[in-house]
């Protein structure tokens, strides 16, 4: 009786363990942000992020701080997906990111991260984070790479005030 009730606890350890380890892949998620984003009609805001990535860190304070999570959630379905992780945090990675990364960006999955693009309700690429000179923009921090990621984001958003555009600004441009 002592060996079914200690082997029914490992089960329920490793079973648990495994739970809390697996991650949903990036193909179960974008289609739950596809679904959501039809019935709330917004674009989806897809972000490529690592544990290990300080910028990564760094757009998600952006986009979560005070003053422009309201603009975020208003207007996009946020849907960050981990992938390029190492060692033993390579259990933190949604299966499928790296393929995701070279679907909308003409198959090419050589990207610096934060990495991330805007997809519409039907899935088709809207924008991404390139500038004009091809550059990855990341978390924008410099006034010029904050400039282009607000045009991008006024083609993007339903509704977006002169307000929003201040807060993101201030909150996006780093502060020397």
């Amino acid at each position: 009786m002592k060996f079914k009730i200690i082997l029914l606890f490992v089960a329920t350890i490793f079973f648990t363990n495994l739970q809390v380890n697996a991650q949903e892949s990036a193909t179960t998620l974008l289609e739950k942000a596809q679904i959501q984003a039809k019935k709330e009609g917004k674009k989806i805001f897809v972000k490529f992020e690592a544990s290990w990535c300080g910028w990564c860190h760094r757009m998600t304070k952006n986009m979560k701080a005070e003053s422009t999570k309201k603009f975020f959630t208003d207007n996009y379905i946020l849907l960050p997906l981990v992938v390029f992780e190492n060692g033993n945090k390579k259990k933190l990675e949604n299966a499928g990111s790296e393929n995701m990364i070279k679907k909308y960006n003409n198959g090419n999955s050589n990207v610096g991260l934060p990495f991330w693009f805007i997809l519409d309700t039907d899935l088709n690429l809207v924008t991404n984070a390139y500038d004009a000179n091809k550059q990855n923009l990341g978390c924008p921090a410099t006034v010029e790479e904050v400039e282009e990621f607000i045009k991008k984001i006024k083609e993007t958003a339903n509704n977006v005030t002169e307000e929003d555009i201040s807060k993101i600004r201030k909150q996006f441009i780093l502060k020397k």
